[in-house]
């Protein structure tokens, strides 16, 4: 076994403060919130143990972001919080495996550049989960040199919020036991302590499992429409490919852990662990971005390698770390909407992106944009032009009157937007978790609706309406959301309004034992 090193707290330190830094200082202004944070936040709103798309431990981060106020910069400060949590505990690793100041610093830069960098500006599940990946994998390391028993149950704590942060840390869990039963660390899942720690990381999940139960399992729900809609263009040859593409600056890093876990018999437990993620994620068909969480425990191996291959050849050292930053440069704009959209868009087909599949969206079409990037754009435009119409009208039909938004992105951002707490208040969605939160007393007697186009005649409910306006449209063509429509129902009928009710109550009933 490598003999462990001190942490550098400079190098480290460092590493922590440009992670932390970077969603400030290197996005452009005219980006806004992305579609899927409004919804995340919103959620922290609406306190519970558990949300019909994910875990609840994200959402508590937003519930404090919005003790100051609905302000951008308080939502991106947790992905560039919790990324540079993720590069400490990166290094710390690095140093656990004998890695020095120059490792340190090497698998530190991994974890800021590559796919790293879009995951760290956003604010998602994803930021928690390749945390508490990185930390259960930190531990298990602790343990396996060690045989600290507390560092057994910090692993199991930490996998347990994990869970509560993105259930895909099932197949981290699933992957750790193949791995200790694949390598000679198989006793330790026969030892009686290891079910203690078991024991108390079903204990801190149990809540969240009861709320599953609760209301129906809907995880379940949730991956039939993933599978449905996402993970069906999901493709073996195409998952292994984004492998490399993720960390591509720094494949010559992991790769080189990779190969090294193989080869030591004390540490095996990581390649085989590696190894079982891929191949749980290709049966499960995931994401290629669901193993992210896997990675920063190869590079700090990997980083340890090459440090120690060039010990004698020093200088061999710049050339790696300038080949990983020269190789990350490039990539700053794909991974960072740095310009302005216009620019962007310009950049990416002058220098020929636009034909690599990185522009490529859920509805398999290469666009201007990266899909994240465009859904950074339009929801002040929307809020702005859907706020300034309820405010011209009458107090009598402002009081009557809902806001009806086909996706969470639109019932979130008018949310976070608007200005008149009245017009807050009426917002409401039948999409995700916003169908929880839709009073059981529902009224309205008109409705502003913003979706994609006017209802089709099969949407019954909105053939009870005495009179239809269209009001205005997202404009800005480089925004997911462009073309998309205001439009203001006047004069429900009694028998629409009924079919309105019954249809939320039967909506949300799929959701309640």
């Amino acid at each position: 076994m490598p003999h462990s090193s001190a942490p550098n707290k400079p190098v480290i330190f460092l590493l922590a403060v440009v992670k932390l830094l970077i969603p400030f200082l290197l996005i452009h202004p005219a980006f806004e919130l992305q579609r899927d944070e409004y919804l995340y936040f919103q959620q922290g709103q609406h306190l519970d143990l558990g949300y019909l798309e994910n875990p609840p431990l994200l959402s508590y981060l937003g519930y404090v972001s919005s003790w100051f106020g609905n302000k951008e910069w308080l939502v991106k400060f947790w992905p560039a919080c919790i990324g540079s949590l993720t590069v400490i505990v990166t290094c710390l690793i690095t140093a656990r495996l004998g890695g020095k100041a120059f490792a340190q610093f090497l698998a530190g830069l991994g974890v800021i550049t590559g796919a790293f960098l879009r995951i760290h500006i956003l604010f998602q599940p994803n930021i928690l989960d390749i945390f508490f990946w990185t930390c259960s994998l930190y531990f298990l390391l602790r343990y396996i040199q060690t045989n600290n028993q507390r560092d057994f149950v910090w692993l199991a704590i930490c996998l347990a919020l994990g869970w509560w942060s993105k259930y895909s840390i099932a197949f981290l869990i699933a992957a750790i036991v193949i791995g200790l039963i694949l390598t000679k660390h198989r006793n330790i899942l026969l030892q009686k302590n290891t079910w203690k720690a078991l024991g108390i990381s079903l204990l801190i999940i149990l809540p969240n499992v009861w709320w599953q139960h609760a209301h129906n399992w809907p995880l379940i729900h949730h991956m039939q429409e993933l599978r449905e809609t996402q993970l069906v263009y999901v493709n073996p040859m195409d998952f292994i490919k984004e492998q490399i593409l993720l960390l591509f600056p720094v494949f010559i890093i992991w790769i080189a852990g990779l190969v090294w876990f193989f080869r030591n018999a004390a540490y095996r437990v990581f390649a085989w662990i590696y190894i079982s993620v891929i191949l749980l994620l290709i049966l499960g068909s995931g994401k290629g971005y669901y193993s992210i969480g896997v990675y920063p425990v190869l590079l700090a191996a990997g980083s340890a390698v090459w440090e120690k291959l060039f010990s004698v050849r020093k200088w061999m050292r710049y050339v790696i770390a300038a080949l990983v930053i020269g190789l990350t440069i490039p990539f700053l704009p794909v991974g960072l909407p740095m310009m302005s959209p216009d620019k962007l868009a310009t950049f990416y087909k002058e220098r020929g992106i636009d034909k690599t599949g990185l522009l490529k969206w859920e509805d398999q079409r290469d666009h201007e944009l990266p899909m994240d990037f465009a859904d950074m754009l339009g929801w002040k435009e929307v809020t702005e032009k859907t706020e300034k119409f309820f405010s011209s009208l009458p107090d009598s039909v402002k009081l009557s009157s809902g806001i009806y938004c086909r996706h969470y992105g639109f019932g979130g951002s008018l949310k976070f937007y608007g200005r008149d707490s009245l017009f807050r208040s009426k917002v409401f969605s039948d999409n995700g978790s916003f169908l929880l939160w839709i009073p059981d007393d529902l009224y309205f007697k008109h409705l502003i609706f913003l979706g994609r186009r006017m209802p089709d005649k099969d949407d019954e409910v909105f053939q009870h309406f005495e009179k239809i306006t269209v009001i205005d449209s997202v404009t800005n063509r480089l925004s997911r959301q462009y073309g998309d429509k205001i439009i203001f129902f006047e004069n429900i009928d009694a028998a629409g309004l009924k079919l309105a009710q019954d249809g939320l109550k039967e909506m949300k009933s799929e959701f309640n034992r």
